[in-house]
């Protein structure tokens, strides 16, 4: 058995308690945020990410980057969100999905119930599936039953005699792993591959291993606006036989609406992130991990620090989401550029497409605001953009400074990967059955999304969500004012340049008419 852990942290430093009992030490926006949810908070003496309200997320990050070597703090996260306050082991349910038998021995079995908001769950081939395997489950004792909030497959783990398989440093290789498998993967077999190993006996040390690594999850089959699919960061340590159900995973998402899904933001384990039966990835697209085990924790350890401090910056507002400024993909590697991963750039999809498409956009919907999106997305870094060029430059990048034929000079965060990472392995996580459409791969551009929508927009899939009304009184009076976007400096421009062009045929027709009076005035006169 492996010791139970939140990521790099022990279970056993934390404290099992819902949102609205959390003590003061959790700021209280992100006490709000989790006020009905079951979280594991740092138990009393340990060391969290300290807080500067002066400071914008941006320059709090860079100050305490600076002055801070990786691994020299150990820094618990403020909250992990667990969901449930129950967790059985080493279980198994039975062909109907009626009782669930582990070591304590047989009790009822059923599910949290579906979100009333969530157009697909768990149904028979569900069961099929789950009853073919050993399972870890999430949840809680109601009525002499067991209520199961998330169901984790135990064999979905490392394989220890998983096929050292290299491939090129390349982001062409990455992404011929990624779209290998039919529909990303969505239908195929859990699968590990060894794609680059400092020697042959790297894996004989791989249990216990810290690591840190990269998830790209791929596009939903039922929702059009999700087919750039979703990213993140996890960090770890290898279980003793494999298991990473307890890595923890950083999973940035608005926080202005609700989910349909009930999905909150948040820093949770990876087992409550793919498998949650409402808001688990796994239910809805397949997903592609990038895992690095390391020598040493330090660079895992510092990246999971750095990831905390900025979800509390995240939490008081001190930026927002944003689909194409600060997205997932785009928090996530702002984030690891800020600490010394400097994950290439692939620059903008196309400006001369942005200025084209912002008046034809907003003229063709009658929307400004959709115009507007579109400039924001083809004026993006790409690699800020999109999760799965994410996942191609991260993982190319971190392969050739591996190998020794990265171009730049090294920071000394990439110095430390350079030194410390043992093993790189490339994951595949299916979708889990269910009712749900099957997904696919992620898309990787802008014209590659517009292929995947129907043509008709009345057959575009579209799922509403409400938006969530945070509390004034939990506003953060420092938090800065929201910055201007791309497309906003683009409409004062079109705007600067309508005025300029009116003015200009205002004056072209008055000297055309004074012209026109001045000729009848001499024709009069001859």
């Amino acid at each position: 058995m492996t010791s139970p852990a939140y990521g790099l942290f022990p279970a056993a430093d934390f404290m099992v308690t819902m949102g609205y009992r959390a003590d003061s030490a959790t700021i209280p926006q992100a006490r709000w945020f989790f006020r009905e949810e079951t979280i594991a908070v740092p138990a009393h003496g340990r060391p969290i990410e300290g807080l500067d309200p002066r400071l914008s997320a941006t320059e709090a990050l860079l100050g305490w980057n600076a002055l801070t070597l990786p691994g020299s703090a150990r820094d618990y996260p403020d909250l992990v969100w667990i969901g449930s306050p129950e967790l059985i082991e080493q279980a198994w349910i039975d062909a109907k999905g009626e009782n669930l038998r582990f070591a304590g021995g047989l009790t009822g079995f059923s599910l949290t119930p579906r979100l009333e908001s969530n157009r697909s769950y768990y149904n028979a081939d569900s069961t099929d599936f789950f009853a073919q395997r050993e399972l870890r489950l999430r949840g809680k004792t109601e009525g002499g039953r067991f209520v199961a909030r998330s169901i984790w497959p135990a064999d979905f783990r490392l394989d220890p005699d998983a096929a050292f398989k290299p491939i090129a440093a390349t982001p062409e290789a990455i992404r011929a792993f990624v779209r290998s498998e039919p529909r990303g993967g969505a239908q195929s077999n859990f699968t590990t591959q060894v794609i680059w190993q400092r020697d042959a006996d790297s894996r004989r040390h791989r249990a216990g291993s810290p690591l840190l690594g990269i998830m790209l999850n791929g596009a939903q089959g039922d929702d059009d606006e999700a087919h750039g699919g979703h990213f993140g960061l996890f960090t770890g340590r290898v279980g003793s036989q494999g298991q990473m159900h307890d890595w923890l995973m950083a999973n940035f998402y608005t926080l202005e609406t609700e989910s349909e899904k009930g999905i909150i933001a948040a820093m949770l384990p990876l087992e409550c992130y793919l498998a949650d039966l409402n808001g688990g990835q796994a239910w809805y697209r397949p997903s592609c991990l990038l895992v690095a085990t390391l020598r040493d924790e330090r660079t895992a350890l510092h990246l999971s620090s750095a990831l905390a401090r900025v979800f509390n910056q995240f939490y008081r507002h001190q930026f927002a989401y944003h689909h194409a400024a600060a997205n997932c993909t785009g928090i996530c590697i702002s984030t690891l550029r800020t600490i010394g991963w400097r994950v290439p750039s692939l620059g903008p999809s196309s400006w001369l497409k942005a200025i084209a498409g912002l008046p034809v956009v907003a003229a063709t919907t009658g929307s400004l605001s959709k115009g507007k999106a579109i400039f924001d997305y083809l004026t993006e870094d790409q690699t800020r953009l999109f999760p799965a060029i994410a996942f191609e430059q991260a993982g190319a990048d971190l392969l050739r400074l591996l190998k020794g034929s990265a171009t730049r000079q090294l920071t000394p965060y990439e110095e430390l990967l350079r030194q410390d990472v043992e093993e790189i392995m490339l994951v595949r996580i299916p979708q889990l059955p269910s009712d749900r459409a099957w997904g696919d791969c992620p898309v990787a551009s802008v014209d590659e999304y517009r292929q995947r929508l129907p043509k008709d927009p009345a057959k575009q899939q579209i799922v509403p969500v409400d938006p969530r009304h945070f509390p004034s009184g939990l506003k953060d009076p420092s938090a800065p004012d929201k910055k201007p976007l791309r497309s906003d400096y683009a409409v004062a421009a079109y705007a600067a340049l309508a005025v300029l062009i009116g003015g200009f045929l205002l004056r072209f027709m008055s000297h055309r008419r004074r012209g026109k009076r001045e000729r009848v005035l001499e024709q009069r006169d001859d």
